[in-house]
């Protein structure tokens, strides 16, 4: 009878054990439903790309059966306020043909009409007369004069457009920046000695040219797009503004030179805090680099001796699109980078000292990104809860790819990483579903706030089709916000290499303010800081490239500031 009841006894706590961990599973699959519940409930996008104005674009790729390299790549978007009316505009690359006589304008340019509609104005701003195989954008006042210019990158001749009042004239040959005819991808504006004057990193990828292009072959009979391993790559190019509205390659100069090319990607940060813009380069098929500014505008290659050169198994990976930002409480940057398919996204944090460690695993990002190929790629805080997010854009590059590796598609849905606050990722995408269950063969992404509802929004083209304006509903939903823009004075007039840091009780958001990033595309440069329930920022710390800091108290919610250098206009409602 004793063994009974003690076998009895056993069962029923057992029972109670198995019941216990039931209740308290804590799989993957637990953990995204029960976050989903908490946290994605008031994620909703709205495609308005139709009823925008923005329905007739379309990427041409030139593709016409000979499958050229370059055709699979392109191409980028970007937000910026070319007329100075506080609403931002919207610039897209349209590619480009292979046909001396083609016509069809490189960049097509539309305005916001401030009532959730743009409106092609690439003819009445003097951009219709663009010609050339375009791939990117990046955004900045390299004249101090005001108003934002736009840099086209492309294969064959840079093209730099000058904006005058909202009117451009191409300034490349004058402006020392048309250089030779070479591929170029992804560049950035940036200040890199500090002197009030944006200077230009511009990324390069491989030597091709139509009579050097590789035959390669899935199958062994028909032609298929090569992979970047079988082309030389061609080193970067860096130039230093001249403050009189030219530039001088300063490439070997300032410690650019010697770089492995096959640059796809490039962002700025200053990840060791002393002050002067750092760079790291996302290079396909190469190591990735990270240029640490000596001081005084030169820069030393440290991508190897930091850790963010290769992957844990100490592999060169496909780097694409590239972004940087804190994501936990640890105060330090962490850099994402979108690689291809069967190689997950790469996330390095930095630990100190100039060493960043490997957190692709640890972040529960590399095991849900395996199988897609992401291009462009952003940190937003897209639910406006005060960390950091991760929107990725994913494409393949081999239309027949689904006939020779299993799970592998050509068409990807985009990845939406929903940040903890503690840099701990889940895929929200699958459940938001909409539009961001919808495959694509992506490539540029960029966001603003393009409505002013306090939201991000997010802009998406495809590598031969459409672009995609994705509204963001979550403005509204019982979570506050503050936006920041700024202008330099002493610093550069766009304020690039701002430092933002808001404190909200005991959380504390760093944002920064900056061109480039992503892939091929630019987003607006402007800082958002979720507040969640919070009615108002605590502190806000400003820290301008010139060395200047100011320190801002009790900043109401639920709208943006504009905060300028000088003195007597410090802050300003917008």
């Amino acid at each position: 009878m004793t063994r009974f009841i003690q076998h009895i006894l056993f069962l029923f706590i057992a029972c109670l054990f198995l019941f216990a961990c039931g209740n308290n599973d804590r799989s993957p699959k637990k953990r995204a439903t029960d976050k989903g519940n908490s946290r994605s409930g008031i994620l909703h996008f709205t495609d308005i790309t139709h009823s925008a104005g923005l329905g007739n674009f379309l990427h041409m790729t030139g593709a016409f059966g000979k499958k050229w390299f370059p055709e699979t790549m392109g191409a980028g978007c970007g937000f910026f306020d070319y007329d100075r009316d506080d609403w931002p505009d919207i610039v897209l690359v349209r590619g480009g043909t292979w046909a001396d006589n083609d016509t069809t304008p490189v960049l097509a340019l539309y305005q916001n009409s401030g009532a959730g509609h743009f409106v092609e104005v690439t003819e009445k701003v003097g951009l219709s007369e663009a010609r050339g195989y375009g791939l990117g954008v990046t955004i900045g006042d390299y004249d101090n004069d005001g108003d934002d210019d736009i840099f086209l990158t492309t294969v064959g001749r840079n093209q730099l457009f000058q904006n005058n009042g909202g009117r451009f004239s191409e300034v490349s040959q004058a402006a020392g920046l048309a250089g030779d005819e070479v591929w170029s991808t992804s560049a950035i504006f940036f200040d890199a000695d500090k002197d009030g004057w944006l200077d230009l990193y511009v990324g390069n990828y491989v030597e091709w040219s139509p009579e050097t292009d590789i035959w390669c072959s899935l199958d062994g009979k028909t032609k298929s797009y090569c992979t970047p391993e079988l082309y030389t790559g061609i080193n970067s190019r860096f130039y230093h503004n001249n403050s009189d509205g030219t530039f001088s390659d300063w490439t070997a100069r300032a410690g650019f030179a010697g770089g492995p090319g096959k640059t796809l990607g490039v962002a700025e940060f200053d990840f060791n805090r002393d002050g002067w813009p750092d760079l790291t380069v996302a290079n396909d098929t190469q190591r990735n680099e990270l240029y640490v500014n000596n001081g005084d505008g030169t820069f030393t290659e440290k991508g190897i001796l930091s850790g963010i050169a290769y992957d844990e198994n100490g592999r060169a990976r496909a780097g694409m699109g590239i972004d940087v930002g804190v994501v936990d409480n640890t105060g330090e940057e962490s850099v994402f980078v979108g690689n291809f398919a069967k190689e997950m996204i790469g996330v390095y944090r930095h630990a100190g000292d100039g060493i960043f460690v490997d957190r692709a695993a640890a972040s529960k990002i590399g095991r849900v990104s395996l199988l897609t190929l992401t291009f462009g790629l952003m940190l937003l805080d897209i639910d406006l809860d005060g960390d950091l997010d991760l929107f990725a854009a994913n494409g393949h590059v081999v239309h027949e790819i689904e006939r020779t590796q299993d799970g592998v598609k050509f068409r990807q849905p985009p990845h939406l990483f929903l940040n903890d606050g503690k840099g701990n990722f889940w895929d929200a995408a699958p459940e938001i579903g909409g539009v961001l269950a919808a495959p694509l063969v992506a490539r540029g992404a960029a966001c603003t706030d393009y409505d002013r509802d306090g939201d991000l929004d997010i802009l998406v083209t495809e590598n031969g089709g459409p672009v995609h304006l994705w509204r963001n509903e979550s403005a509204g939903a019982g979570k506050h916000y503050l936006r920041v823009t700024v202008e330099g004075n002493t610093s550069n007039r766009n304020g690039y290499g701002v430092q933002l840091i808001a404190t909200v009780g005991e959380m504390r958001m760093y944002r920064r303010i900056r061109s480039g990033s992503s892939f091929l595309s630019h987003s607006e440069a402007a800082a958002t800081f979720g507040l969640g329930a919070a009615a108002e920022v605590d502190t806000l710390v400003v820290q301008w490239p010139a060395g200047k800091v100011e320190r801002l108290t009790s900043i109401k919610a639920d709208r943006e500031i504009k905060l300028f250098e000088a003195a007597e206009k410090k802050l300003a409602n917008n």
